[in-house]
């Protein structure tokens, strides 16, 4: 009975050992499984073309808009007091022109 108390105690060491061991190796990895998938998201994004540079954009718009607004109130005077009536009528009308496209400076 002696020998198997020694037993237990020998292979919960060996499993601490272990453990210690998987531990140290996954930290030791830990830099290279980051570069590696820090690199196929750069490959990933490099794949989708270039990006919106402003430096490199010609950029023509024109934005129109003609409104006409006519506003009529009308007060009238009756028994009771004042009254007064207010129309409104708008009419507007947007237009937007233009290019947009992208190139070397």
């Amino acid at each position: 009975m002696i020998f198997k108390k020694g037993k237990k105690g020998q292979s919960a060491l060996e499993y601490s050992a272990l453990l210690i061991l998987l531990i140290a190796a996954f930290l030791a990895m830990q830099n290279y499984v980051k570069r590696g998938v820090q690199g196929r998201w750069k490959g990933s994004i490099d794949e989708l073309g270039d990006q919106y540079d402003p430096r490199t954009a010609d950029t023509n718009l024109r934005h129109t808009i003609y409104s006409n607004t006519n506003t009529q109130i009308l007060v009238m005077n009756t028994l009771g007091g004042f009254w007064t009536r207010r129309t409104d009528e708008v009419v507007s009308n947007e237009q937007k022109i233009g290019y947009t496209s992208s190139g070397a400076y």
